[in-house]
């Protein structure tokens, strides 16, 4: 199999990739054409087939398809030109080709996880971590596996076990350098902040926003998650509660980035640092990793608005 982050430009292609996005689009000339999204665990490639002939079979978004391609340079970045394709048949492909995956070790994440419910000394805030990451069932089984985001950061399976082990260690660090920080609460908004995002997208290879995600959103989801095991636990105190949801409800910053409310304590502040620092800073590394072009500068980032840099030199003055 040629895996994508292997392609240069004139390569031709003739393998199985799955379909992550097909539209139909018509160019300035009115002429109908077909923009992809190829991938494969290594990356995701645009494809363009211009001409639309019978050599052109019926395929949907999320098959696996045969493709017959050539790879060309576009904008500073690669895509395939496809001539040929058709839908994979059974045991002409490997599903664990196709979906891409944390390279980090899964185990030794989860198991920082759990190292960090046991460093808990508020008893409460003990007892609701255990409740949402041992007991419930849902949660218990898909924090390895599942994906942080459709595209943005750590869009690969395990990669929102992942960021939530970075954010928390994050959140480790800035517990002990300013004051009046409750640690606790603070490493318990890291660990729940994006629990939801286990019903906000669907499970790989399709990894999409489902119904849940795209009317509520795993912020409020996350919330109410948290006040559905708040109120099981006997005592939990009220004001507790409140924070906790409120770290939940605010911590991608702004109104703008979705959160209905704005932090208002110094927890949920620094949560909505750390989430954003991690996941803005992997972006960046992505944004190296997925470089196919010669020099120091990766290229226009759409979601940063401008041009990034490697950050190697030299010695020349």
């Amino acid at each position: 199999m040629r895996y994508i982050e292997d392609f240069k430009e004139d390569d031709r292609i003739v393998a199985h990739y799955l379909c992550k996005q097909k539209q139909s689009l018509r160019s300035r000339a009115g002429k109908t054409y077909l923009s992809l999204k190829l991938q494969d665990k290594t990356g995701i490639i645009d494809g363009k087939v211009w001409e639309l002939s019978n050599d052109i079979q019926s395929f949907e978004e999320n098959d696996y398809i045969k493709v017959d391609g050539t790879v060309v340079a576009y904008q500073n970045d690669l895509q395939m030109k496809i001539s040929k394709i058709r839908r994979s048949e059974e045991g002409e492909y490997d599903p664990a080709d196709y979906v891409p995956r944390t390279d980090k070790d899964v185990e030794a994440l989860y198991d920082s996880l759990l190292g960090y419910i046991k460093s808990i000394d508020n008893s409460y805030i003990k007892r609701l971590l255990e409740s949402i990451f041992l007991e419930d069932s849902v949660i218990s089984t898909s924090i390895k596996t599942h994906s942080a985001a459709k595209q943005m950061h750590h869009s690969y399976m395990g990669g929102l076990l992942e960021h939530t082990v970075c954010v928390a260690d994050i959140c480790e660090f800035l517990a002990g350098k300013y004051k009046f920080v409750d640690r606790d609460m603070l490493i318990a908004g890291a660990l729940l902040h994006d629990v939801c995002k286990i019903i906000e997208l669907s499970p790989f290879p399709v990894n999409d926003y489902t119904d849940d995600g795209q009317l509520i959103g795993h912020l409020v989801m996350g919330s109410e998650l948290a006040g559905r095991h708040i109120d099981k636990i006997e005592g939990f105190p009220h004001q507790l509660g409140l924070l906790i949801k409120h770290m939940l409800l605010s911590h991608h910053g702004t109104h703008e980035f979705g959160s209905p409310v704005l932090p208002k304590t110094v927890e949920a502040f620094l949560l909505n640092c750390a989430d954003d620092l991690d996941a803005k800073t992997k972006m960046f590394e992505d944004a190296i990793v997925g470089d196919n072009t010669m020099g120091m500068w990766v290229g226009y980032h759409r979601m940063f608005g401008r041009n990034l840099r490697k950050s190697g030199y030299n010695n020349e003055k």
